[in-house]
């Protein structure tokens, strides 16, 4: 069962990382793995969305309800697909000296041992990748070049 919790400084706004991060409909133009999305109804508060997730030959669909508290927080809870669960929580607070502090935490786990043994092997790996193209993908958004968002974080 992976569990990851961290907090990064980013130098950018709360509501620009949450507009990042609520942005579902384009998670398969940066985050890698992500091959297809599908929004299957969304709100201010709320969007159900599926998306594909491929390595390889392999892809799996899943479905997630991410509720939005504009500006401050993303909770994201798994509805279907090949997980027994999943919990993800975004936090969003304006920094002291400027910028944002996120914090991230992520919480699941395979129905199938087998992928989950292969997730535990990779997870750390994973997790930094995806991390890194949310933080590219805000650079690249808001005009701050990918050195400064990691000299900030």
């Amino acid at each position: 069962m992976p569990r990851h919790s961290e907090t990064r400084h980013l130098p950018y706004t709360p509501e620009q990382l949450f507009d990042l991060v609520a942005d579902v409909a384009r998670y398969d133009e940066f985050l890698p793995w992500v091959v297809a999305v599908r929004v299957r109804s969304s709100s201010e508060a709320e969007t159900v969305a599926d998306l594909v997730v491929g390595f390889n030959a392999f892809k799996e669909r899943f479905t997630s309800r991410v509720r939005k508290q504009k500006p401050d927080a993303i909770t994201v809870d798994y509805i279907e697909g090949p997980l027994k669960y999943l919990h993800n929580e975004w936090r969003f607070e304006v920094a002291a000296g400027g910028g944002t502090d996120v914090h991230f935490s992520v919480d699941f786990a395979f129905k199938s041992r087998l992928f989950e043994t292969l997730a535990g092997a990779m997870f750390d790996r994973a997790l930094r990748r995806m991390i890194g193209a949310f933080e590219q993908r805000a650079a690249a958004l808001y005009g701050i070049s990918r050195s400064s968002a990691q000299s900030a974080a």
